[in-house]
């Protein structure tokens, strides 16, 4: 077996020149990738298609050799097995149907099989992939998911979930409760197929007042994490996007083995203010990557040498863009497998 030197990192090992994945690195940026959607169609069909998602997880991976693979799915899967209908629109994004801003999560329909196909998918990659990449599983962190149930759709402020929360804390809870029930399965069930590590990405965390956070992100994050740990020895990686100052206090909370950081972010202030040895992930500028040009190296060498006494993964501060060129690409992952 090949050393995967991403694996380590998150298992606390610090690396001279830091592994990379960038976020969303399987998908629409890759002319393979358009090309077998042109053949398949739409985004959900490929999802489900485990040949189909395999490949397309697969596809960065050997164009770019990442140390990381991630799965390629979506955060709203979880919402899918729970009951709601799930379509993607185009130019529209997402849509879950019945928005339980007006419906009632009892009156829903698990459909636990939309779980199954992704575990098939997790299983051909695992089987697929070179011995020295980890193999990443994911999914979204309760709230960020609640947001999108709680709509029906996403939105710039989350105002109805939040509403809800305000409002009807009970029932809110209860929606939180039940994701993460199913979340912690979910997840255990893509280590039982052959990830390596896992991701909990809360997109939209940056949107709660303080107490809010503790509440909605941290807590239930913090039992998904322990009820995980249980059950399996895998590192696990919190995202919280936006989180702003109450990026301390989730390291600290949550029990996350590694911390993400938003392109937000001051590397240096992280790497005084997270716990001593965390290990990091981030957080070149996406919007930076799509521009290019003489300012990407000297962001990958800031970023770098601000994160250099600890244990560190490379990657963007959130997904890449789908217009970025793979030169863009090339030339970022040059400067980061360059020597300081």
């Amino acid at each position: 077996m090949g050393f995967r030197s991403l694996l380590a990192v998150l298992n606390g090992e610090r690396q001279a020149v830091p592994p990379v994945w960038f976020m969303r690195q399987a998908g629409r940026y890759l002319p393979e990738y358009r090309a077998l959607r042109a053949e398949k169609g739409g985004f959900l069909a490929l999802v489900y298609d485990s040949d189909a998602a395999a490949e397309i997880t697969l596809q960065p991976i050997r164009r770019f050799g990442f140390d990381g693979a991630i799965l390629f799915s979506d955060i709203l899967i979880v919402p899918h097995a729970i009951g709601q209908a799930l379509t993607f629109t185009a130019g529209e994004g997402p849509q879950l149907a019945p928005p339980l801003s007006g419906a009632r999560l009892e009156g829903l329909h698990p459909a636990p099989e939309h779980l199954a196909a992704i575990y098939e998918t997790v299983a051909k990659v695992a089987k697929a992939l070179p011995d020295e990449t980890t193999f990443l599983g994911f999914a979204g962190a309760p709230w960020t998911v609640a947001t999108y149930m709680v709509a029906g759709e996403g939105s710039r402020d989350q105002a109805a979930a939040r509403l809800m929360a305000y409002r009807e804390p009970e029932r809110f809870s209860a929606l939180i409760d039940a994701i993460v029930d199913v979340t912690v399965e979910y997840l255990a069930g893509q280590v039982a197929a052959g990830v390596h590590a896992v991701q909990i990405f809360d997109s939209w965390s940056g949107s709660l007042a303080p107490q809010e956070f503790d509440r909605w992100v941290i807590a239930p994050t913090r039992a998904i994490v322990e009820r995980l740990k249980a059950r399996t020895s895998v590192p696990i990686i919190g995202f919280p996007k936006g989180a702003g100052g109450n990026l301390p206090r989730y390291a600290r909370e949550t029990g996350v083995d590694a911390v993400g950081l938003d392109e937000t972010v001051d590397p240096v202030w992280a790497d005084e203010a997270l716990p001593k040895g965390l290990p990091v992930q981030g957080n070149l500028d996406p919007l930076l990557l799509l521009a290019g040009g003489d300012a990407l190296p000297g962001a990958v060498r800031r970023i770098r040498s601000a994160l250099a006494a600890r244990p560190h993964v490379f990657n963007l501060g959130h997904g890449i863009d789908k217009e970025t060129p793979i030169a863009h690409v090339e030339a970022a992952l040059a400067a980061i497998r360059s020597p300081l």
